[in-house]
């Protein structure tokens, strides 16, 4: 079954019922809240509301994923009887609202206004808000629409979801809406040019309206089926922190950090103390002299080494606040030593001081994750600028190395954790939201020796080349099929077309707003249609039908990693690494007749 097509339990009411009305509204406040993210959707007493004059009047639909259980996602539609109060009149003001109207050449009794699109966090993945979506849509179209027009946020790409369903957004229309904390645009969708995408799930919703219509909503506090309390400690528990990804490094020898590691240690939040500070000076021995193998003249060097010192003074404590653990490493440039001391006779140790010196930038953190995580083990920088706007979510576990413990965490928060877990010396600076055209400078600024791209979002594609070039910034990319890699020497040749000119003289403003069948034809342009692999090839269209994202593979991912790390020491060490794209096709590789053994 697929996101689309779950029978989620829909019930909806005219807006007439004031009792009802009064969960809506609190059910649409909490959600967007957002945990603090719009704080005008919270009274200074704690409780939730979101008052409308536009919710009498409207249609009202409630979206449950059983009949009984809890409502876990809403969206208003509004009629023409009502539209002297839409959102979108509102925003533009009646004379341009009109004038926009005119010139699309359509009258105001024709306009539908779908708003406030809510979807509780645990059920985003699910599609119910593509399914909530639809049935506003193909409410509107039953009930005698030429048009639809609406309000659209754009930080979290809310205005290219929509463009999923035939809208697009009006040119002039955006700005900074304070309530909402972000850039709003105005949507527009015309009935009679079909619902994108998504045009057969709204046909069918469209049809099933009336039944939709006559059911009789169920209140909106409705508790679990079986009627069973929940465990006190699961109500209780206040669960983990998933902003928090920078460890604490504390050294005893120093006064405050001494203060500060009594208290941490009295403050009963350490769940494990992790202590092998005395192998680890074994092993910064044998580094130095692997000659040395007689016990006794180790010991004699760990205590000319810790110079009077008690071993739990010497080094560094380093408290993980995410994992609540409290560990014991050698001092930097030791700890550093002896962690890349495997990597001689392939880069040797003057080397691998130039790349500890090097700052690298990463766009996107599922294939890119699988990159930082080589760096980080392989020594490649010692520091980082990461960003990405999305989640981890149980799908990502498909590909992505990390917990269900960690499901819901910024994507750029988990992979500095776990780049931390391997040197908790990096220098690591995130970028929770991704890249946009209010950071993206910032993102560059400090310096950055190295990019890695791998983001989905063509603007922030072009957008990030655009920059690297200006600054002779080389790029890598990995493409996740065929072993396809992607190398531009901008700090060789800052005249280079971007992406290789495969998309001629392409601009980041040319790609700002693009809909989902221009995005499709740009990313097959910017792959190479005719390199790809048939099974990437046959799931373009499937996406939204029986596929829900590009189909990647664990594997993939963490050949990508091994191909960005390998060029990446190439190009920080000055080693030949040429621009253009080069192909690790496993299945060419595996085939049998490429077999050394007769």
């Amino acid at each position: 079954m697929t996101e689309l097509t779950r029978p989620w339990n829909v019930t909806a009411f005219l807006g007439d019922d004031t009792c009802l009305l009064d969960s809506v509204r609190e059910l649409r406040a909490r959600i967007l809240f957002d945990r603090g993210r719009r704080p005008a959707f919270r009274r200074a007493d704690g409780s939730h509301t979101d008052d409308q004059d536009l919710d009498f009047g409207a249609w009202h639909f409630i979206a449950r994923q059983h009949p009984d259980g809890p409502p876990l996602g809403y969206i208003r539609l509004s009629t023409p009887a009502t539209g002297g109060s839409f959102q979108s009149r509102a925003y533009l003001g009646t004379e341009r609202y009109e004038e926009l109207l005119a010139a699309q050449g359509i009258e105001p009794g024709h306009v539908f206004e779908h708003s406030r699109l809510v979807v509780e966090h645990r059920s985003r993945k699910l599609g119910l808000g593509q399914y909530l979506n639809a049935l506003a849509i193909g409410a509107a179209h039953h009930l005698g629409a030429h048009a639809m027009i609406g309000t659209s946020g754009t930080k979290d790409g809310q205005d290219r979801f929509h463009e999923q369903f035939g809208f697009r957004a009006m040119p002039g229309t955006r700005r900074y809406v304070e309530q909402y904390t972000e850039d709003v645009v105005i949507m527009f969708h015309r009935v009679a040019e079909g619902a994108g995408r998504h045009h057969e799930l709204v046909t069918r919703l469209r049809d099933a309206f009336p039944r939709i219509a006559a059911s009789t909503p169920a209140a909106l506090t409705a508790g679990p089926p079986s009627g069973r309390p929940a465990p006190a400690a699961l109500t209780e528990a206040s669960g983990p922190d998933r902003d928090v990804w920078r460890p604490t490094l504390l050294a005893p020898r120093d006064p405050a950090d001494f203060a500060a590691l009594t208290a941490l240690l009295a403050s009963g939040d350490v769940r494990e103390i992790h202590d092998t500070i005395d192998e680890q000076l074994a092993e910064l021995i044998r580094s130095r002299e692997p000659w040395c193998r007689d016990t006794a003249a180790i010991e004699d060097r760990k205590r000319e080494q810790l110079a009077g010192l008690a071993h739990w003074e010497y080094g560094t404590w380093a408290w993980y606040p995410w994992s609540r653990r409290l560990v014991h490493v050698l001092p930097r440039d030791e700890f550093r030593l002896v962690r890349t001391d495997r990597n001689r006779g392939k880069v040797d140790r003057p080397e691998q001081r130039r790349l500890l010196g090097k700052r690298i930038g990463i766009i996107g953190l599922s294939v890119g994750n699988s990159a930082a995580l080589t760096f980080a083990l392989e020594g490649i920088g010692g520091a980082y600028a990461l960003a990405d706007f999305d989640d981890f979510s149980l799908s990502n576990l498909n590909r992505l190395r990390a917990g269900v413990h960690e499901l819901g965490v910024n994507k750029a928060v988990l992979s500095a954790r776990q780049m931390f877990e391997i040197d908790p010396y990096l220098d690591i600076e995130i970028h929770r939201g991704g890249l946009t055209e209010d950071n993206i400078e910032a993102f560059f600024t400090g310096g950055i020796d190295l990019l890695i791209e791998e983001c989905d979002t063509p603007w922030v594609k072009i957008a990030a080349r655009e920059y690297a070039r200006d600054l002779r910034i080389p790029v890598v990319m990995d493409c996740n099929d065929r072993g396809m890699l992607d190398v531009e020497r901008f700090d060789h040749e800052p005249d280079r077309p971007l992406l290789h000119g495969l998309l001629g003289d392409i601009k980041s403003v040319d790609v700002a707003e693009l809909s989902h069948q221009e995005k499709v034809d740009l990313i097959l342009a910017m792959v190479d249609a005719d390199r790809i692999s048939p099974e990437l090839a046959a799931s373009f269209g499937e996406l939204g039908r029986t596929l829900s994202s590009w189909p990647q593979l664990a594997s993939g991912v963490a050949l990508g990693g091994a191909l960005c790390g390998e060029a990446a020491r190439r190009i920080l060490l000055g080693l030949p690494c040429a621009s253009g794209r080069f192909y690790t096709d496993l299945d060419r590789q595996l085939s049998p007749e490429r077999s050394t053994v007769t």
